[in-house]
């Protein structure tokens, strides 16, 4: 796997033991298929109703980063990677009163849903983010398939057939098989006047450029649209998350943080939203990912109650270090976690989950919604450069496999590309996926409520 920058060695971990692995995967499918009876499942030579082969000791016992290629079968009418399976037997063998597994899914389920191999690779960018180029979901082709939800849906079929149950998948509301998470970060409230008003200048155009620098001095910005972005949301039913970023000084990098100040006007404009249903959390700045000091400085600056929810200014994550810094200072709930090179599935899985431990073997107690979705992702030099009518086909295979699995579409939209001069990822997009996500019948969510139908432990 390629590497841009080298960090240090990986910490010490616990010992991630088949009991381990069977705990974790075991947790999330239970909160994803309620009612589920706890004890059908189990690894060869346990005697549960349900074994599963243990494929993979071997290499949970060392630090690397990656596994061997996975052999793809077909499940459900989907082409699907599996893990930890030498192929040589069917996947799922039913007999009466029992089930084997011949892939060791709940192995690869564990390995894609804790990030082991962020975790164990030494491959960060520029900004300190373990890139997509870097993971299996690029190497292998299947970052916008939730691949564990796949796995999940093997193991809910050989215990239904163990166990005689109808396991359905949680639903977010009346009539709502799945959940759609909006959210907004502003990083940037004064500046849509500076590239035209360049482009002006260099242009020679220069009664355009006066033009411009007037309606700068003389009229609101067009990216502070709080209330303009709320509406939008709200013509679906919905309720946007807005995470404020708190810094207006660069990081110590030279990273732009956000372009405005936290006045008491800003504060009241956000009040009010709140009052309106929307929820404010916090936009953690440069530098905060990796210091716990800086980030709960932060928390108490923006997040006036305990708890609340984050997410990380250039989806900076460091996965030894930030998810402790998390779990320390009492968040809520995170949704840092998505690519920002591609749309899809950082941790190859649609629904919340709890992020894993691995100094102490367990799961944290903060929650993390997974990003699926940014604009910024869509059209960009350094990212993908998907034409104005090509982001909406490009995504919905994606979305149908939330919808299918009753999960939840994240989508982040920046305030500042509802300006209607942004034709590339603007807000005729936005309208177009939330558009698609009501008419498949979305429950439209805050990340606090998602977090109080989806508990711990």
């Amino acid at each position: 796997m390629p590497t841009d920058d080298l960090i240090l060695a990986p910490p010490p971990v616990a010992p991630v033991t088949t009991a381990v692995r069977l705990a974790y995967v075991w947790a999330h499918f239970a909160r994803v298929y309620p009612g589920a009876l706890a004890g059908a499942l189990g690894y060869v030579g346990s005697g549960a109703a349900v074994e599963v082969a243990n494929l993979a000791d071997g290499f949970f016992g060392s630090n690397q980063p990656y596994p061997a290629e996975p052999n793809w079968r077909e499940w459900q009418g989907q082409r699907v990677p599996f893990f930890f399976d030498n192929g040589t037997q069917p996947l799922l063998m039913l007999t009466p009163g029992r089930a084997e597994i011949s892939a060791d899914v709940v192995s690869a389920a564990f390995y894609l849903l804790s990030g082991w191999q962020e975790y164990f690779s030494e491959a960060r960018d520029r900004h300190g983010r373990f890139p997509y180029v870097a993971s299996v979901q690029a190497r292998y082709g299947f970052v916008a398939l939730p691949v564990v939800n796949y796995y999940l849906d093997v193991l809910k079929t050989a215990i239904e057939h163990v166990t005689g149950q109808v396991l359905r998948p949680r639903t977010w509301g009346p009539g709502a098989l799945f959940a759609a998470f909006i959210s907004h970060d502003l990083d940037n409230l004064r500046s849509a006047w500076k590239a035209p008003t360049k482009a002006a200048l260099r242009a020679g155009r220069l009664l355009d450029f006066g033009q411009q620098l007037w309606q700068h001095w003389t009229r609101p910005d067009a990216w502070d649209n709080l209330e303009a972005v709320a509406a939008a949301t709200a013509q679906y039913g919905a309720r946007s998350t807005f995470f404020v970023l708190p810094e207006h000084r660069p990081g110590a990098d030279g990273t732009p943080n956000a372009d405005y100040a936290l006045t008491a006007r800003l504060w009241q404009r956000l009040a009010k939203l709140a009052k309106q249903g929307h929820e404010v959390a916090l936009h953690a700045s440069i530098g905060t990912a990796d210091n716990f000091t800086h980030f709960d400085t932060e928390r108490q600056q923006v997040l006036d109650v305990e708890g609340g929810g984050n997410r990380f200014h250039y989806l900076r994550w460091e996965p030894r270090l930030t998810p402790g810094i998390i779990s320390k200072a009492g968040i809520t709930f995170d949704s840092t976690l998505g690519f920002a090179e591609h749309f899809g599935f950082r941790h190859s899985y649609c629904h919340p989950f709890y992020p894993f431990d691995f100094s102490s073997g367990s799961a944290y107690e903060f929650f993390e919604i997974p990003l699926n979705v940014m604009d910024a992702t869509l059209h960009n030099p350094a990212y993908l450069q998907l034409g104005p009518d090509e982001v909406l086909p490009a995504l919905v295979p994606m979305l149908a496999e939330i919808e299918k699995f009753g999960g939840v579409a994240t989508v982040l939209w920046h305030n500042q590309n509802f300006d209607p001069a942004n034709t590339a990822n603007g807000p005729r997009q936005f309208h177009e996926i939330m558009g698609w996500l009501r008419g498949r019948g979305a429950a439209f969510l805050t990340g606090t409520e998602i977090w109080s139908q989806f508990p711990a432990a």
